[in-house]
């Protein structure tokens, strides 16, 4: 899941994007209003957390902006602001949450996934493929019963696959999604990725092949490439 962090206390995005890391979340983050929602209009996003106070243009102005043209992207606020009438103006906003300052990092990770399950309350976190078992919440993978250690990458790219099963993946979509803003786009990381994970997915290539090379067009996550 891809994050953005609108928020200028340097402090709470350092320790957002450290905790959310080790979450298996991917993170941008802007600590100005204008700059964030730039972010917001030239990147995949699942979650923004936005600070309601910012310079240049405040959280109601940019989740308004937001709401226009996104009503369905997951949007939590931190504030520092709980009076009844703040709470009504949120809502007002079509936000899915708000969590008050100080908060524990704990506490935010509840409503984060709270938040994400609402729209698919009945859906899995466990996906199976032929012999492949993954629990998302878990960061359990294992195939034919035995159990596959991931990196963090490889999980982020196993877990947008499985999402988008079946599907033609650009490389650009892998780049958007599973990198960062700091990622060099003309590296070869995607390609090295790619070929570990598929050595880890099939180490004895006596299973069925299940990322498929698309020539000219990027990856497919099926048990047939046709």
């Amino acid at each position: 899941m891809k994050v953005l962090i609108i928020e200028d206390d340097k402090e709470i995005v350092k320790l957002l994007k450290i905790s959310l890391k080790k979450e298996i979340f991917i993170t941008d983050y802007s600590d100005d209003g204008n700059k964030g929602l730039f972010l917001f209009r030239t990147n995949h996003y699942d979650l923004l957390i936005i600070d309601y106070n910012l310079p240049s243009k405040n959280g109601q102005e940019i989740i308004r902006e937001i709401r226009k043209e996104n009503k369905n992207i997951k949007i939590i606020v931190i504030t520092i602001d709980v009076s009844p009438e703040t709470r009504d103006r949120f809502f007002a906003l079509e936000i899915d949450d708000y969590i008050t300052k100080p908060f524990a990092f704990e506490e935010l990770l509840s409503r984060i996934k709270s938040v994400m399950r609402r729209p698919n309350k009945t859906q899995s976190s466990v996906y199976k493929i032929d012999d492949l078992v993954v629990d998302i919440d878990k960061h359990i993978v294992s195939r034919d019963k035995r159990n596959i250690y991931l990196t963090f990458k490889e999980i982020m790219m196993l877990e947008f696959f499985l999402k988008n099963k079946g599907r033609v993946i650009s490389r650009t979509i892998l780049m958007e999604n599973i990198w960062d803003l700091n990622a060099d786009p003309f590296s070869n990381t995607v390609e090295s990725h790619i070929l570990k994970l598929r050595k880890k997915l099939n180490p004895d290539k006596n299973k069925k092949e299940l990322i498929h090379t698309i020539k000219g067009r990027g990856y497919k996550f099926d048990l047939k490439k046709w």
